[in-house]
């Protein structure tokens, strides 16, 4: 493979990647899972990590990968910065500059975050945006490759919100040529500028489907979904659970889709989105998504802050 260099990048959105750069991230992730890597590029380096907004995953993968590489964190919840009101995105940005060696940063708006990154003179890290979650994406892409194989082979299908994991997705999708289906109810669809994206960093090579119909499940070799309604739309909950029902992965749509594997970037909303006989039954593969999220921010971390090979 060719040797790549992320060195003090950002990592915003998957598009920020090449198709080399993002297969080797996928590759050293799988290198450190199988324990054939074991380096520490984070000894004597501290990681500021904020969240405006709550988390479980996230967090615990991140601390633990930042232990293992060798550095340590300070981790900031929303009322001890208080971005945009007591301090300003890029004030935070200029003071954190002065402290630690990376930023790692879920916050409520990605514009906010864009903000951090051009005022950071040290790397920052997309957690989680209301755009794109590129951290999720790249331990999915882990977990495709473990369970289906090649990824240029797969044909996956999402089903739900058009939402942040939908946008990555479809960046992920541009850059490695698998096939991408993306089922929403009208009026749900990704936002027109993620599919110019995508057409732009795909090269006319773009292989992505967008459908209101639910039966659009031929060749799916993985179904993926998210809750109807995210942080920030709990006013929207009801009336999403009405509009998105007929969009339940449930055990006749993965019959239909066969031999396909199933994904959920957690938490799910049981009996909403996916109910209790698909999220548990032998096709998920939802909490080695969980875990490979590990090793894929490891990976991330490491290309950003030392050229690990």
């Amino acid at each position: 493979m060719q040797v790549v260099s992320l060195r003090g990048r950002d990592f915003l959105d998957i598009a920020d990647l090449d198709p080399a750069e993002l297969r080797s991230v996928l590759a050293l992730a799988h290198d450190i899972k199988a324990r054939s890597w074991a380096e520490r590029p984070l000894a004597g380096k501290h990681v500021a990590m904020l969240f405006q907004k709550p988390s479980h995953r996230t967090r615990v993968s991140f601390e633990v990968g930042i232990a293992r590489l060798g550095g340590t964190t300070t981790t900031l919840g929303e009322q001890d910065v208080q971005l945009g009101r007591r301090e300003s995105v890029v004030d935070a940005a200029r003071v954190l500059d002065r402290y630690v060696d990376l930023i790692v940063a879920r916050m409520r708006s990605h514009t906010d975050l864009v903000h951090l990154a051009d005022a950071a003179e040290r790397p920052v890290i997309n957690a989680l945006t209301d755009r794109s979650h590129p951290c999720q994406i790249l331990a999915d892409l882990m977990t495709l490759e473990e369970a289906c194989g090649a990824l240029g082979e797969q044909r996956v299908v999402y089903v739900g919100d058009g939402n942040n994991i939908a946008t990555s997705l479809i960046e992920a999708a541009a850059l490695l040529g698998f096939r991408l289906t993306v089922i929403t109810p009208p009026g749900y669809e990704p936002d027109r500028q993620a599919l110019e994206r995508a057409g732009r960093i795909g090269s006319g090579t773009t292989k992505v489907r967008i459908s209101n119909d639910i039966a659009s499940l031929d060749g799916a070799t993985a179904v993926y979904t998210d809750v109807w309604a995210s942080m920030g739309q709990e006013d929207q909950r009801a009336t999403r659970r009405q509009i998105f029902a007929p969009y339940q992965v449930n055990q006749a749509l993965m019959d239909a889709a066969k031999g396909a594997v199933f994904l959920h970037c957690l938490p799910a909303h049981r009996g909403e989105e996916v109910t209790d006989e698909v999220i548990d039954g032998p096709r998920s593969k939802v909490f080695d998504q969980a875990g490979n999220r590990l090793y894929a921010q490891m990976a991330l971390m490491a290309e950003i802050m030392e050229t690990p090979r």
